[in-house]
């Protein structure tokens, strides 16, 4: 990337996050912080250890470490509703047109939050229903 582009990027970027007149990052600054960690750094250096350094130096990297924050928790939030998409389309296809729209929300609420219901104990919900016997209405 040429430093032309790379000052549009965090030009870009500013804008992105600037709320009025609040802003998370100076784009300027942003794109000077960038081209001075570019010489700490070389070609050779891995993430982790791009990390470790602006860790060290955080103080003098504010904006790449304001940006990279917000950069890297964009993922985390948009892979839950994938999977919640992902879970209902599986459901979907399994039981087709056979359920409730009611039924279908609580089985895909269960899909989605597998940790919780799987430490769930049905042991007691299964007496009951075992108890009731006659679940078929007789005309």
């Amino acid at each position: 990337m040429d430093k032309e582009e790379l000052r549009k990027c965090c030009h870009d970027l500013q804008n992105g996050l600037t709320d009025g007149e609040l802003k998370d990052i100076d784009g300027y600054e942003l794109y000077e912080e960038l081209l001075i960690f570019c010489t700490i750094i070389s070609e050779e250096t891995t993430a982790f250890q791009a990390l470790s350094i602006l860790k060290k130096c955080c103080g003098s990297f504010p904006n790449i470490s304001i940006a990279l924050r917000i950069i890297l928790s964009i993922p985390v939030t948009s892979a839950g509703a994938e999977r919640s998409f992902s879970k209902l389309k599986i459901i979907k296809n399994y039981l087709r047109s056979t359920l409730s729209q009611c039924k279908l929300t609580s089985l895909a609420t269960l899909s989605i939050e597998q940790q919780i219901t799987d430490s769930l104990d049905f042991s007691e919900l299964i007496a009951i229903f075992a108890a009731a016997k006659a679940r078929k209405k007789q005309f």
